[in-house]
Formats: C-alpha cells, sequence, structure tokens
C-alpha cells in the first residue's frame, strides 16, 4: 500500500492557525483537520504506513460523500528519539490546527494525557494503546495475548517436528506490552504444545539496529533456539540475515504485526497480523460522523477482524508442512470462535 507522508517540522513557528468557524460564511461547513503522528518514519514502516493509509482513505470518503465537506489529512514524522515525542505532541496541540490527533504506540496514551492538562480542547485517537476515562480520548488496543500466543503456538509446533529445540524472541526494547503481555502469552503458546519448551528472551535496546538484532539472534541459534519471533521494528532484518547464514535446517523466523512471508521465503514461517489500516479507517470514519466514544477504551482482537493469522498465503504452505499448518488451523478456528478465549 503506498503511503505518501510529508515530514512536517513540529516547531510552534511553523504552524500556520487554521481557519475558524467564526471566519467562514454562515453556509460554508467547518473543515475538520486531521494531524497523523508517527512516532518513527513513515516509510519502511508498515504499521505507520497502515495508520496514514486508513486515516486518508476515511478521509478522502467522507469528502466524496457530499458537497461541501472537507476534511484535510497531514502525516508528521516525530523520528525515533522517544524522548522528544511529548514535546513534539504539545507544539500540534499548541498550535490550534487540528480537530483529531491519530497515532499508535504503547506509550503515546500517556503523552496524550499530558497534552491535554495543558491543552483539554485537543482530541486524540489513539491505537495499540490503553487508556479510559479521559473525554478527549479513545484509544483501541489490539489483543497482543492472541497475536503473541499464535506466535508461541506455531513455533512450537515447528520445533517438535523439526526435532527439537528452544524458541525465541527479540524486542526492539521491554516496554509494559512486551514483558506483561507479548513474552507471556508467547510463552503460554508454545507450552500450549510443549510443556517443556523453553524461551529465549533477547532486546536490541531500540527498533531500528539490524546489526545489533543479528547478533543476538546468530547468539540464539547458536545456543540451539530453532524458531524466533521478531518484535524489532526496522531492526528485524537483522534476524532474518542470521537465520539465512544460520541455514533453513537450523532457523526461522516468525514474523509480528504485518504480513512478512515475503522478506525472505522460506524462513519465515508465520505472520501474526494486526489491521491497522482497517483500524484506523473505521475509528476516523467514526470519528468524522461524530460517533467516536471519547473516554473509552476498547480492545479488540481475532473475533473482531483487528488481529489474524495469515493462512492463506502460499508462501506460508511453502514454508510449513502440512501437519503443522493443519494443527495451527484448527487452534485458530478455536480462537475464532471463541471456544479459546484469552484475555489480554
Amino acid at each position: 500500500m503506498a503511503v505518501i507522508a510529508i515530514a512536517l517540522t513540529l516547531t510552534l513557528a511553523n504552524c500556520k492557525p487554521r481557519q475558524t468557524s467564526k471566519a467562514q460564511p454562515a453556509s460554508q461547513p467547518q473543515a475538520v483537520s486531521i494531524a497523523v503522528f508517527i512516532p518513527g518514519a513513515a516509510s519502511g514502516s508498515p504499521i505507520y504506513e497502515m495508520l496514514a493509509a486508513g486515516v486518508k482513505r476515511a478521509a478522502g470518503e467522507y469528502n466524496a460523500a457530499s458537497a461541501g465537506q472537507s476534511a484535510a489529512v497531514q502525516v508528521i514524522e516525530a523520528g525515533y528519539n522517544q524522548a522528544e515525542w511529548e514535546a513534539k505532541l504539545t507544539a500540534l496541540a499548541a498550535s490550534g490546527n487540528y480537530d483529531l490527533i491519530v497515532s499508535s504506540n504503547p506509550s503515546l496514551p500517556a503523552l496524550a494525557q499530558a497534552v491535554r492538562e495543558k491543552f483539554p480542547s485537543q482530541r486524540f485517537l489513539l491505537l495499540d494503546g490503553e487508556l479510559s476515562g479521559d473525554p478527549g480520548i479513545y484509544t483501541l488496543k489490539y489483543n497482543q495475548r492472541e497475536q503473541s500466543y499464535m506466535a508461541g503456538y506455531l513455533a512450537a509446533l515447528y520445533i517438535a517436528e523439526s526435532g527439537g529445540g528452544r524458541a525465541g524472541l527479540i524486542a526492539g526494547q521491554e516496554y509494559p506490552a512486551m514483558l506483561q503481555t507479548i513474552l507471556p502469552g508467547y510463552r503460554e503458546g508454545a507450552a500450549a504444545v510443549d510443556l517443556g519448551i523453553e524461551v529465549d528472551f533477547r532486546v536490541v535496546g531500540n527498533w531500528y539496529d539490524a546489526a545489533k538484532c543479528a547478533e543476538l539472534a546468530a547468539g540464539m541459534i547458536k545456543a540451539g533456539v530453532r524458531v524466533i519471533l521478531t518484535v524489532a521494528g526496522g531492526a528485524n532484518e537483522g534476524a532474518v540475515q542470521a537465520a539465512v547464514e544460520a541455514g533453513a535446517d537450523n532457523a526461522r523466523i516468525i514474523w509480528f504485526d504485518t504480513n512478512g512471508y515475503d522478506a525472505r521465503p522460506p524462513y519465515i514461517i508465520g505472520s501474526c497480523v494486526i489491521r491497522q489500516d482497517m483500524a484506523a479507517y473505521n475509528k476516523t470514519k467514526l470519528f468524522l460522523g461524530g460517533a467516536l466514544p471519547f473516554g473509552s477504551a476498547e480492545l479488540a482482537g481475532l473475533r473482531d477482524g483487528y488481529v489474524d493469522f495469515i493462512e492463506d498465503d502460499p508462501l506460508y504452505a511453502a514454508a510449513v508442512s502440512a501437519p503443522v499448518r493443519e494443527k495451527m488451523g484448527v487452534m485458530l478456528r478455536r480462537l475464532r470462535s471463541g471456544e479459546l478465549a484469552l484475555e489480554d
């Protein structure tokens, strides 16, 4: 999905005031302005590309629905320095330019709440995070226990069929959702297949250092890890490269958040995804229709269509045996039907 993102300078000096309804003729409806705040860079980050694409699609449909409606979207890249995000978010709110700020990251709800203490009229739509009770903030949290459970289950199935070994998880950083949900969910899924399986957990320290990720993955593979779940952003490529160097008989990779089968076939054996574009589209559409329930926090998973495992990619069938796919399919059907319930 192609996304054209314009990186804007986030200083108040360059923020031009948006026209208010007082300056418009009574017959002209208020224009809606939306900022998509990318905590990183959009290009090369599929999750953020999907975020921007979903918002733009909703705005485009709103504009096309009838004459006079106007919704403008600007994509703003905040860079990878997390220490700067709050200041840049504050600058956006202080400008008064945006009716809604949309973003996606587990750390954003707390930052947005701090910004709203200074600018209480600013409203936020935040995905991949959780905060309830603030009347200007809506959050949607993906059920990452389901997502990581699927990854652990597949890892253990593949390892059992391959003659044994350990499972691994490489994270970009340690953060609450990783330590409290993703890592435990991965272990839980693996244990559902083999109670005795060990999980090796390592941390890159950032979301872009592919060389460090490759070093960690190579060390894990030498220690007997046969399948690695990578949740390290742009650094994921390092784990893939380490698996390729070790050989397909020794190491495979499971992808998180997006469809990664084509990253390096046949080394990617699973893709546990979130439908960020669909969530951004649906929730922005609700906002434009005046129906987004600010103050609430939604948890969405497989049954809602916002979390999934990609089964229909031919590269999945090429990388994983039919018996493993069949067992994986049985578990997925139980999750989708609600027979297997995993609350985050």
